[in-house]
């Protein structure tokens, strides 16, 4: 009660106008796009390779620089079973798994190498109201990892994990299920890869492809993607735009 008896109202908590033009702005623009983390967010590729090839040595293989590279953009107990068939029960697998993640984490930790641009990119497109999402087949701890060093990895509306997912790359549940999280349709959606797993499980979800080279040289990437681009600071929200409404050139 006030002190004139009456019922106090209870103070309900309101959006701030930015915050109510920025859902308008999505509702209206219904434009998504899902980024590929290692290559795209941030650049990994050493990290990655390094504590393979150490995590491996542990366990008694060797992973040879061109067995990462093929195999780059898939799961690693997907990698640990196609390089190794036979060779690891589902336990030591498990185990494999976890020790080259903590090894990767580790060697991410102490240099968090952001892909230049990719700051920049994210806040330019949640300026104009697109839905942002994280697709990848990695471990969720990687992701919140590489989430929580991005400098605009804040403004992510999704994330998907290989926790997440039965299947990683090529397969198109990973971005499928980003794109749900998203209330964005498929079609509406562009995705960011640097891989050709990455690419072809865009394709396979029925979204527009954006490749980005330097894991992959462009003329391995093009046949794949709707969009190749050299840096992430060839992107814009109008050249997005532009692509998933049929504008652009099919191939840069």
């Amino acid at each position: 009660m006030g002190p004139s008896g009456h019922l106090r109202r209870k103070a309900v908590p309101s959006l701030s106008r930015h915050a109510l033009l920025l859902r308008y702005q999505v509702a209206m623009n219904g434009y998504g796009v899902i980024f590929d983390m290692d290559g795209v967010l941030v650049d990994s590729y050493r990290a990655h390779y390094e504590s393979w090839r150490l995590t491996a040595r542990r366990f008694g293989v060797d992973m040879t620089e061109a067995q990462f590279a093929a195999t780059f953009g898939r799961t690693s107990r997907e990698i640990i079973n196609a390089l190794w068939p036979n060779r690891f029960d589902d336990q030591a697998v498990a185990v494999f798994d976890r020790e080259k993640e903590a090894a990767y984490r580790d060697i991410l930790r102490r240099r968090f190498p952001e892909m230049d641009g990719a700051s920049d990119l994210i806040e330019a497109l949640h300026r104009e109201g697109f839905a942002l999402a994280i697709g990848s087949s990695g471990p969720p701890e990687n992701v919140a990892l590489v989430k929580e060093h991005l400098r605009a990895g804040r403004l992510f509306q999704a994330v998907v994990s290989g926790a997440d997912v039965r299947h990683g790359k090529p397969d198109p549940e990973v971005m499928l299920v980003a794109a749900r999280l998203l209330n964005v349709p498929p079609a509406r959606c562009a995705v960011i890869e640097d891989s050709l797993p990455g690419l072809e499980s865009a394709r396979r979800a029925g979204m527009k492809a954006v490749a980005l080279t330097g894991t992959a040289a462009r003329e391995q990437l093009a046949p794949c993607a709707d969009l190749v681009v050299d840096s992430l600071r060839q992107l814009s929200p109008a050249r997005i735009r532009q692509l998933l409404d049929g504008l652009s050139p099919a191939r840069v």
